[in-house]
């Protein structure tokens, strides 16, 4: 079977590794179980210690966040050159904590949002599980679907 592509592999990263992706990245996804159904939101954090922070303003990401259900926290990449990705999850709970002073040794004070508007409520989310993966990457022509090459149904 020679020339034939191997097959991709999947690696469970360590936790060590986790983290250091995490203090690498500025932004990730925050999925949070609001009232009846999940949602999840893109945003920037820090981490400091084994905790992530986040800031955001009132309204539906604060209020299920700050709920009794647990959060996920998600970040991944990819890098072109070695065709290689990653993920990386932290599961926990999200408390609020107080605005940090300019003083203060906390990295909160270097959080700043993409979007505009008033974010003054500081969010520390203290992981249970941090789980994370490496994978290889399936070629780019695996990712093309072209509508011109779909079977065609119906009264053609």
């Amino acid at each position: 079977m020679s020339g034939t592509t191997p097959p991709p592999r999947t690696e469970a990263l360590e936790t060590r590794d986790c983290w250091e992706l995490l203090r690498e990245n500025p932004m990730g996804r925050l999925a949070v179980w609001s009232v009846d159904h999940p949602e999840i939101f893109p945003l920037t954090y820090v981490t400091e210690g084994e905790t992530v922070l986040f800031r955001t303003g009132p309204g539906k990401k604060l209020d299920a966040a700050l709920g009794s259900a647990p959060v996920a926290f998600e970040i991944d990449g990819v890098n072109a050159g070695t065709n290689m990705a990653w993920s990386v999850m932290v599961q926990g709970r999200a408390d609020a904590m107080p605005p940090p002073l300019e003083s203060s040794s906390s990295r909160a004070h270097r959080l700043i949002s993409w979007q505009p508007g008033t974010k003054d409520h500081f969010v520390r989310i203290t992981p249970e599980v941090v789980t994370g993966r490496r994978f290889t990457v399936v070629p780019a022509h695996g990712w093309e679907i072209s509508l011109d090459d779909a079977t065609r149904s119906g009264l053609d």
